[in-house]
Protein backbone atom coordinates (compact mmCIF):
# COMPACT_ATOMS: atom_id res chain seq x y z
CA UNK A 1 0.00 0.00 0.00
CA UNK A 2 1.45 3.39 -0.92
CA UNK A 3 1.83 6.29 1.47
CA UNK A 4 -0.77 8.30 -0.43
CA UNK A 5 -3.30 5.44 -0.16
CA UNK A 6 -2.69 5.21 3.58
CA UNK A 7 -3.34 8.85 4.37
CA UNK A 8 -4.97 10.59 1.46
CA UNK A 9 -2.14 13.15 1.35
CA UNK A 10 -1.72 14.57 -2.15
CA UNK A 11 1.99 14.01 -2.83
CA UNK A 12 1.94 14.91 -6.51
CA UNK A 13 4.01 17.81 -7.83
CA UNK A 14 2.08 21.03 -7.05
CA UNK A 15 1.34 23.83 -9.48
CA UNK A 16 3.05 27.18 -8.95
CA UNK A 17 1.82 28.81 -5.70
CA UNK A 18 -0.73 26.01 -5.18
CA UNK A 19 -2.01 25.75 -1.61
CA UNK A 20 -2.94 22.43 -0.02
CA UNK A 21 -4.30 21.25 3.31
CA UNK A 22 -3.65 18.03 5.18
CA UNK A 23 -6.53 15.52 5.16
CA UNK A 24 -8.36 15.35 8.49
CA UNK A 25 -8.10 12.52 10.98
CA UNK A 26 -11.59 11.10 11.46
CA UNK A 27 -13.18 10.85 14.91
CA UNK A 28 -12.79 7.05 14.78
CA UNK A 29 -9.10 7.19 13.88
CA UNK A 30 -8.50 9.90 16.53
CA UNK A 31 -10.16 7.80 19.23
CA UNK A 32 -8.21 4.71 18.17
CA UNK A 33 -4.95 6.67 18.27
CA UNK A 34 -5.72 8.12 21.71
CA UNK A 35 -6.67 4.78 23.27
CA UNK A 36 -3.72 2.87 21.79
CA UNK A 37 -1.27 5.60 22.82
CA UNK A 38 -2.56 5.39 26.41
CA UNK A 39 -2.36 1.58 26.50
CA UNK A 40 1.10 1.58 24.89
CA UNK A 41 2.51 4.06 27.42
CA UNK A 42 0.85 2.32 30.40
CA UNK A 43 2.29 -1.06 29.37
CA UNK A 44 5.74 0.45 28.75
CA UNK A 45 5.70 2.12 32.18
CA UNK A 46 4.48 -1.11 33.79
CA UNK A 47 7.74 -2.80 32.79
CA UNK A 48 9.82 0.30 33.62
CA UNK A 49 8.12 0.66 37.00
CA UNK A 50 8.43 -3.00 37.91
CA UNK A 51 12.17 -2.68 38.40
CA UNK A 52 11.87 0.06 41.01
CA UNK A 53 8.84 -1.56 42.64
CA UNK A 54 10.48 -4.99 42.85
CA UNK A 55 13.95 -3.70 43.69
CA UNK A 56 13.68 -4.55 47.43
CA UNK A 57 12.64 -8.13 46.56
CA UNK A 58 15.37 -8.46 43.92
CA UNK A 59 17.86 -6.93 46.36
CA UNK A 60 17.19 -9.79 48.77
CA UNK A 61 17.58 -12.53 46.13
CA UNK A 62 20.68 -11.03 44.53
CA UNK A 63 22.24 -10.32 47.94
CA UNK A 64 22.75 -6.57 47.48
CA UNK A 65 22.98 -3.98 50.22
CA UNK A 66 20.79 -0.86 49.81
CA UNK A 67 23.68 1.24 48.38
CA UNK A 68 24.60 -1.63 46.02
CA UNK A 69 21.00 -1.81 44.78
CA UNK A 70 21.01 1.95 44.14
CA UNK A 71 24.34 1.59 42.29
CA UNK A 72 22.91 -1.17 40.03
CA UNK A 73 20.00 1.16 39.24
CA UNK A 74 22.49 3.89 38.30
CA UNK A 75 24.43 1.60 35.92
CA UNK A 76 21.17 0.58 34.27
CA UNK A 77 20.46 4.28 33.73
CA UNK A 78 23.76 4.60 31.83
CA UNK A 79 22.68 1.90 29.38
CA UNK A 80 19.14 3.29 29.18
CA UNK A 81 20.56 6.68 28.17
CA UNK A 82 22.41 5.13 25.22
CA UNK A 83 19.22 3.45 23.98
CA UNK A 84 17.09 6.59 24.47
CA UNK A 85 19.53 8.86 22.63
CA UNK A 86 19.46 6.59 19.60
CA UNK A 87 15.72 6.02 19.26
CA UNK A 88 14.57 9.56 18.28
CA UNK A 89 16.25 9.74 14.85
CA UNK A 90 15.02 6.19 14.18
CA UNK A 91 11.42 7.26 14.84
CA UNK A 92 11.82 10.31 12.59
CA UNK A 93 12.78 7.89 9.81
CA UNK A 94 10.55 4.89 10.53
CA UNK A 95 7.41 6.84 11.33
CA UNK A 96 5.23 7.26 14.40
CA UNK A 97 3.28 4.01 13.93
CA UNK A 98 6.35 1.80 13.47
CA UNK A 99 8.12 3.71 16.21
CA UNK A 100 5.37 2.78 18.65
CA UNK A 101 5.65 -0.87 17.61
CA UNK A 102 9.43 -0.83 18.17
CA UNK A 103 9.23 0.76 21.63
CA UNK A 104 6.40 -1.43 22.95
CA UNK A 105 7.75 -4.56 21.27
CA UNK A 106 11.13 -3.90 22.86
CA UNK A 107 9.38 -3.65 26.22
CA UNK A 108 7.86 -7.13 25.81
CA UNK A 109 11.27 -8.66 25.01
CA UNK A 110 13.02 -6.89 27.90
CA UNK A 111 10.37 -8.02 30.41
CA UNK A 112 10.70 -11.65 29.32
CA UNK A 113 14.50 -11.66 29.39
CA UNK A 114 14.60 -10.00 32.83
CA UNK A 115 12.68 -12.96 34.27
CA UNK A 116 15.38 -15.37 33.01
CA UNK A 117 18.42 -13.68 34.63
CA UNK A 118 20.17 -16.16 36.93
CA UNK A 119 21.26 -15.39 40.49
CA UNK A 120 24.18 -16.72 42.48
CA UNK A 121 26.89 -15.60 40.02
CA UNK A 122 27.37 -11.95 41.07
CA UNK A 123 29.48 -10.67 38.18
CA UNK A 124 27.49 -12.47 35.46
CA UNK A 125 24.10 -11.87 37.07
CA UNK A 126 24.68 -8.17 37.66
CA UNK A 127 26.16 -7.70 34.18
CA UNK A 128 23.21 -9.41 32.48
CA UNK A 129 20.77 -7.39 34.56
CA UNK A 130 22.39 -4.09 33.59
CA UNK A 131 22.58 -5.09 29.90
CA UNK A 132 18.99 -6.31 29.60
CA UNK A 133 17.38 -3.58 31.70
CA UNK A 134 19.27 -0.94 29.68
CA UNK A 135 17.00 -1.81 26.75
CA UNK A 136 14.10 -0.79 28.96
CA UNK A 137 14.99 2.57 27.42
CA UNK A 138 12.88 1.48 24.44
CA UNK A 139 9.79 1.45 26.65
CA UNK A 140 10.73 4.72 28.32
CA UNK A 141 11.08 6.35 24.87
CA UNK A 142 7.49 5.40 24.05
CA UNK A 143 6.38 8.71 25.55
CA UNK A 144 8.42 10.58 22.92
CA UNK A 145 6.56 8.67 20.22
CA UNK A 146 3.24 9.50 21.86
CA UNK A 147 4.02 13.21 22.23
CA UNK A 148 5.10 13.41 18.58
CA UNK A 149 2.25 11.33 17.22
CA UNK A 150 -0.60 12.87 19.21
CA UNK A 151 0.62 16.42 18.59
CA UNK A 152 0.26 15.75 14.87
CA UNK A 153 -3.06 13.90 15.21
CA UNK A 154 -4.68 16.67 17.28
CA UNK A 155 -3.58 19.27 14.71
CA UNK A 156 -5.59 17.61 11.93
CA UNK A 157 -8.41 15.82 13.78
CA UNK A 158 -12.01 16.59 12.89
CA UNK A 159 -12.81 16.58 16.64
CA UNK A 160 -12.93 20.32 17.40
CA UNK A 161 -12.47 19.99 21.17
CA UNK A 162 -9.25 18.05 20.74
CA UNK A 163 -7.89 20.77 18.45
CA UNK A 164 -8.86 23.50 20.94
CA UNK A 165 -7.73 21.71 24.13
CA UNK A 166 -4.97 19.33 23.02
CA UNK A 167 -3.05 19.49 26.29
CA UNK A 168 -6.07 18.43 28.33
CA UNK A 169 -6.79 15.45 26.08
CA UNK A 170 -3.11 14.49 25.88
CA UNK A 171 -2.93 14.51 29.69
CA UNK A 172 -5.05 11.35 29.86
CA UNK A 173 -2.44 9.61 27.68
CA UNK A 174 0.60 10.85 29.59
CA UNK A 175 -1.23 9.73 32.74
CA UNK A 176 -0.18 6.23 31.75
CA UNK A 177 2.93 6.86 33.90
CA UNK A 178 1.15 6.62 37.29
CA UNK A 179 -1.23 4.00 35.87
CA UNK A 180 1.77 1.85 34.93
CA UNK A 181 3.30 2.28 38.38
CA UNK A 182 -0.10 1.66 40.01
CA UNK A 183 -0.39 -1.55 38.00
CA UNK A 184 3.12 -2.59 39.02
CA UNK A 185 2.40 -1.91 42.71
CA UNK A 186 -1.02 -3.62 42.65
CA UNK A 187 0.22 -6.76 40.90
CA UNK A 188 3.29 -6.90 43.14
CA UNK A 189 1.04 -6.74 46.19
CA UNK A 190 -1.24 -9.46 44.81
CA UNK A 191 1.24 -11.86 43.18
CA UNK A 192 4.75 -11.26 44.56
CA UNK A 193 4.28 -13.74 47.44
CA UNK A 194 3.03 -16.51 45.12
CA UNK A 195 4.75 -15.84 41.77
CA UNK A 196 7.91 -14.03 42.84
CA UNK A 197 9.46 -11.14 40.93
CA UNK A 198 10.27 -13.34 37.91
CA UNK A 199 6.61 -14.29 37.46
CA UNK A 200 5.63 -10.63 37.46
CA UNK A 201 8.10 -9.85 34.67
CA UNK A 202 6.73 -12.74 32.61
CA UNK A 203 3.24 -11.37 33.24
CA UNK A 204 4.34 -8.00 31.81
CA UNK A 205 5.28 -9.50 28.43
CA UNK A 206 1.70 -10.47 27.55
CA UNK A 207 -0.05 -7.06 27.36
CA UNK A 208 2.94 -5.52 25.55
CA UNK A 209 2.84 -8.21 22.85
CA UNK A 210 -0.93 -7.77 22.44
CA UNK A 211 -0.59 -3.98 22.08
CA UNK A 212 2.04 -4.37 19.34
CA UNK A 213 -0.30 -6.64 17.38
CA UNK A 214 -3.23 -4.21 17.71
CA UNK A 215 -1.05 -1.23 16.67
CA UNK A 216 0.04 -3.11 13.55
CA UNK A 217 -3.62 -3.67 12.61
CA UNK A 218 -5.40 -0.49 13.72
CA UNK A 219 -3.07 2.52 14.01
CA UNK A 220 -2.90 5.05 11.15
CA UNK A 221 0.18 7.10 10.30
CA UNK A 222 -0.11 10.90 10.47
CA UNK A 223 -0.31 12.91 7.22
CA UNK A 224 2.44 15.22 8.49
CA UNK A 225 4.93 12.38 8.77
CA UNK A 226 3.93 10.95 5.41
CA UNK A 227 4.57 14.32 3.80
CA UNK A 228 7.92 14.45 5.60
CA UNK A 229 8.71 10.93 4.34
CA UNK A 230 7.95 11.98 0.77
CA UNK A 231 10.10 15.11 1.10
CA UNK A 232 12.98 12.97 2.37
CA UNK A 233 12.61 10.60 -0.60
CA UNK A 234 12.70 13.55 -3.01
CA UNK A 235 15.86 14.89 -1.34
CA UNK A 236 17.55 11.49 -1.62
CA UNK A 237 16.63 11.39 -5.32
CA UNK A 238 18.26 14.78 -5.88
CA UNK A 239 14.93 16.55 -6.37
CA UNK A 240 15.46 19.26 -3.77
CA UNK A 241 13.53 21.95 -5.68
CA UNK A 242 10.51 19.65 -6.00
CA UNK A 243 10.70 18.85 -2.27
CA UNK A 244 10.69 22.55 -1.35
CA UNK A 245 7.81 23.20 -3.75
CA UNK A 246 5.72 20.43 -2.21
CA UNK A 247 6.54 21.64 1.31
CA UNK A 248 5.58 25.20 0.35
CA UNK A 249 2.21 23.97 -0.99
CA UNK A 250 1.40 22.68 2.49
CA UNK A 251 2.79 25.80 4.17
CA UNK A 252 5.57 24.01 6.02
CA UNK A 253 9.29 24.50 6.34
CA UNK A 254 11.50 21.84 4.77
CA UNK A 255 15.11 21.15 5.66
CA UNK A 256 17.45 18.46 4.41
CA UNK A 257 19.58 18.68 7.57
CA UNK A 258 19.83 15.63 9.82
CA UNK A 259 17.23 15.71 12.63
CA UNK A 260 19.87 15.58 15.37
CA UNK A 261 21.62 18.59 13.78
CA UNK A 262 18.35 20.51 13.42
CA UNK A 263 17.55 20.59 17.14
CA UNK A 264 20.78 22.59 17.67
CA UNK A 265 19.96 25.22 15.03
CA UNK A 266 19.94 28.77 16.48
CA UNK A 267 16.16 29.12 16.81
CA UNK A 268 15.81 25.71 18.53
CA UNK A 269 19.06 25.51 20.51
CA UNK A 270 17.98 27.43 23.60
CA UNK A 271 14.97 25.23 24.27
CA UNK A 272 17.02 22.09 23.63
CA UNK A 273 19.46 23.20 26.33
CA UNK A 274 16.84 24.43 28.82
CA UNK A 275 14.60 21.37 28.45
CA UNK A 276 17.59 19.05 28.75
CA UNK A 277 18.84 20.64 31.97
CA UNK A 278 15.33 20.73 33.43
CA UNK A 279 14.84 17.02 32.72
CA UNK A 280 18.23 16.15 34.25
CA UNK A 281 17.42 17.84 37.56
CA UNK A 282 13.77 16.80 37.59
CA UNK A 283 14.77 13.17 37.23
CA UNK A 284 16.60 13.44 40.52
CA UNK A 285 13.08 13.54 41.92
CA UNK A 286 11.53 11.05 39.47
CA UNK A 287 14.22 8.47 40.19
CA UNK A 288 13.94 8.79 43.96
CA UNK A 289 10.22 9.36 44.54
CA UNK A 290 8.61 7.58 41.57
CA UNK A 291 10.94 4.80 40.44
CA UNK A 292 12.36 3.99 43.91
CA UNK A 293 9.21 4.87 45.81
CA UNK A 294 8.98 1.58 47.71
CA UNK A 295 12.64 1.86 48.79
CA UNK A 296 12.14 5.46 50.02
CA UNK A 297 9.07 4.54 52.04
CA UNK A 298 10.79 1.47 53.51
CA UNK A 299 14.23 2.95 54.23
CA UNK A 300 13.39 6.63 54.93
CA UNK A 301 10.02 6.38 56.70
CA UNK A 302 10.22 2.85 58.13
CA UNK A 303 7.17 1.57 56.23
CA UNK A 304 6.83 -2.21 55.78
CA UNK A 305 7.18 -3.34 52.15
CA UNK A 306 3.60 -4.67 51.92
CA UNK A 307 2.28 -1.39 53.37
CA UNK A 308 4.50 0.55 50.94
CA UNK A 309 2.79 -1.21 48.01
CA UNK A 310 -0.63 -0.18 49.36
CA UNK A 311 0.52 3.40 49.86
CA UNK A 312 1.97 3.60 46.34
CA UNK A 313 -1.32 2.39 44.86
CA UNK A 314 -3.17 5.27 46.55
CA UNK A 315 -0.38 7.76 45.79
CA UNK A 316 -0.26 6.86 42.08
CA UNK A 317 -4.05 7.15 41.83
CA UNK A 318 -3.68 10.72 43.10
CA UNK A 319 -0.82 11.29 40.63
CA UNK A 320 -2.99 10.32 37.65
CA UNK A 321 -5.30 13.23 38.39
CA UNK A 322 -2.18 15.39 38.50
CA UNK A 323 -1.76 14.76 34.77
CA UNK A 324 -5.36 15.67 34.01
CA UNK A 325 -5.13 18.81 36.15
CA UNK A 326 -1.85 20.01 34.62
CA UNK A 327 -3.02 19.19 31.09
CA UNK A 328 -6.16 21.27 31.65
CA UNK A 329 -4.24 24.08 33.36
CA UNK A 330 -1.64 24.15 30.57
CA UNK A 331 -4.35 24.87 27.99
CA UNK A 332 -5.87 27.58 30.20
CA UNK A 333 -2.87 29.22 31.83
CA UNK A 334 0.04 28.37 29.53
CA UNK A 335 2.15 25.21 29.62
CA UNK A 336 5.32 26.97 30.72
CA UNK A 337 3.79 28.57 33.82
CA UNK A 338 2.06 25.29 34.66
CA UNK A 339 5.33 23.34 34.59
CA UNK A 340 7.22 25.91 36.67
CA UNK A 341 4.58 26.09 39.40
CA UNK A 342 4.04 22.33 39.56
CA UNK A 343 7.68 21.38 40.02
CA UNK A 344 8.31 24.05 42.66
CA UNK A 345 5.28 22.86 44.67
CA UNK A 346 6.45 19.26 44.28
CA UNK A 347 9.84 20.00 45.81
CA UNK A 348 8.16 21.69 48.77
CA UNK A 349 5.70 18.79 49.28
CA UNK A 350 8.43 16.13 49.31
CA UNK A 351 10.45 18.20 51.77
CA UNK A 352 7.49 18.18 54.17
CA UNK A 353 7.00 14.42 53.65
CA UNK A 354 10.62 13.72 54.60
CA UNK A 355 10.49 15.96 57.67
CA UNK A 356 9.55 14.78 61.19
CA UNK A 357 6.09 16.34 60.65
CA UNK A 358 4.99 13.40 58.47
CA UNK A 359 4.87 10.41 60.81
CA UNK A 360 1.35 8.98 60.45
CA UNK A 361 0.35 6.94 57.36
CA UNK A 362 -2.21 9.65 56.53
CA UNK A 363 0.40 12.44 56.53
CA UNK A 364 2.87 10.35 54.55
CA UNK A 365 0.27 9.54 51.88
CA UNK A 366 -0.99 13.15 51.80
CA UNK A 367 2.42 14.78 51.41
CA UNK A 368 3.90 12.04 49.20
CA UNK A 369 0.75 12.12 47.04
CA UNK A 370 0.93 15.91 46.71
CA UNK A 371 4.61 15.68 45.81
CA UNK A 372 3.98 13.11 43.08
CA UNK A 373 0.86 15.01 41.90
CA UNK A 374 2.97 18.09 41.19
CA UNK A 375 6.08 16.14 40.10
CA UNK A 376 4.69 13.90 37.35
CA UNK A 377 1.55 15.89 36.46
CA UNK A 378 3.47 18.64 34.62
CA UNK A 379 4.78 16.01 32.19
CA UNK A 380 1.35 16.16 30.53
CA UNK A 381 2.20 19.80 29.78
CA UNK A 382 5.91 19.52 29.04
CA UNK A 383 5.64 16.60 26.61
CA UNK A 384 3.12 18.49 24.50
CA UNK A 385 5.03 21.75 25.01
CA UNK A 386 8.22 20.18 23.63
CA UNK A 387 6.44 18.67 20.64
CA UNK A 388 5.05 22.12 19.82
CA UNK A 389 8.57 23.59 19.88
CA UNK A 390 10.04 21.34 17.16
CA UNK A 391 9.07 20.97 13.48
CA UNK A 392 7.98 17.63 11.99
CA UNK A 393 11.40 16.83 10.51
CA UNK A 394 13.02 16.69 13.96
CA UNK A 395 10.03 16.49 16.33
CA UNK A 396 10.60 12.90 17.47
CA UNK A 397 14.36 13.48 17.65
CA UNK A 398 13.89 16.58 19.82
CA UNK A 399 11.42 14.99 22.23
CA UNK A 400 13.36 11.71 22.42
CA UNK A 401 16.71 13.48 22.88
CA UNK A 402 15.35 15.57 25.74
CA UNK A 403 13.62 12.52 27.21
CA UNK A 404 16.96 10.71 27.05
CA UNK A 405 18.47 13.47 29.20
CA UNK A 406 16.43 11.98 32.02
CA UNK A 407 19.00 9.19 32.17
CA UNK A 408 22.00 11.45 32.88
CA UNK A 409 19.65 12.80 35.56
CA UNK A 410 19.18 9.29 36.94
CA UNK A 411 22.94 8.64 36.68
CA UNK A 412 24.02 11.87 38.37
CA UNK A 413 21.13 11.84 40.81
CA UNK A 414 21.72 8.14 41.50
CA UNK A 415 25.41 8.72 42.21
CA UNK A 416 24.63 11.62 44.55
CA UNK A 417 21.75 9.71 46.17
CA UNK A 418 23.92 6.61 46.70
CA UNK A 419 26.77 8.65 48.19
CA UNK A 420 24.56 10.65 50.54
CA UNK A 421 22.49 7.59 51.51
CA UNK A 422 25.67 5.65 52.39
CA UNK A 423 26.82 8.45 54.68
CA UNK A 424 23.62 9.98 56.08
CA UNK A 425 20.78 7.59 55.24
CA UNK A 426 17.99 7.43 52.65
CA UNK A 427 15.91 10.26 54.18
CA UNK A 428 18.53 13.03 53.96
CA UNK A 429 19.58 11.75 50.52
CA UNK A 430 16.01 11.94 49.24
CA UNK A 431 15.66 15.47 50.66
CA UNK A 432 18.87 17.03 49.40
CA UNK A 433 19.02 15.25 46.05
CA UNK A 434 15.39 14.50 45.13
CA UNK A 435 13.35 17.34 46.61
CA UNK A 436 15.97 20.01 45.88
CA UNK A 437 16.54 18.79 42.31
CA UNK A 438 12.81 18.87 41.63
CA UNK A 439 12.44 22.44 42.86
CA UNK A 440 15.48 23.60 40.85
CA UNK A 441 14.09 22.03 37.64
CA UNK A 442 11.02 24.26 37.99
CA UNK A 443 13.20 27.34 38.26
CA UNK A 444 15.17 26.31 35.15
CA UNK A 445 11.99 26.23 33.05
CA UNK A 446 11.67 30.00 33.44
CA UNK A 447 14.29 30.29 30.66
CA UNK A 448 12.30 28.25 28.06
CA UNK A 449 10.96 29.99 24.92
CA UNK A 450 7.30 29.63 23.87
CA UNK A 451 6.70 27.33 20.85
CA UNK A 452 5.66 30.09 18.42
CA UNK A 453 8.77 32.10 19.22
CA UNK A 454 11.02 29.06 18.78
CA UNK A 455 9.57 28.15 15.37
CA UNK A 456 9.10 31.67 13.97
CA UNK A 457 12.41 33.24 14.96
CA UNK A 458 14.32 32.16 11.85
CA UNK A 459 11.34 31.49 9.55
CA UNK A 460 8.74 34.21 10.13
CA UNK A 461 6.71 33.35 7.02
CA UNK A 462 6.67 29.57 7.21
CA UNK A 463 5.76 27.55 10.27
CA UNK A 464 6.12 23.78 10.13
CA UNK A 465 3.25 21.93 11.75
Amino acid sequence: MTIQQQSGVDLSTPALDEKRRFPVFSKRHTTTATVLALFAWTVAVFDYGLFGTLLPAMQEEFGWSAPEAYAINTWIAVGTAVVCFGIGPVIDRLGRRKGMMVTVGGTAIVSGLTALIPTGIPLLSNGLLVLIRSFGGLGFSEQAVNATYMNEVYQVTEVADKRKRPGFHYSFIQGGWPLGFLLASALALAFLPSLGWRGLYLMATVPAAVIVWVISRKLKETPQFELHHKLTELEKSGKSAEAHSLAHAYGVEHSSAAPLKRIWEPHLRRNTIVFSLAWIFNFFGIMIFSILGSSVLKNAKGVELSDAFWMLIVINMLAYFGYVFHGWLGDKNGRKRTIIGGWILSGISFSIMLSPIATSPFMIILTYGAGLFFLVGPYAAIQYFMAECYPVSCRATGTAFIGAMSQPGVILGGALFTAVAAGAGTGPAALWVGATGTLFSGLLMIAAKPPAEALLEDHPHEVEV
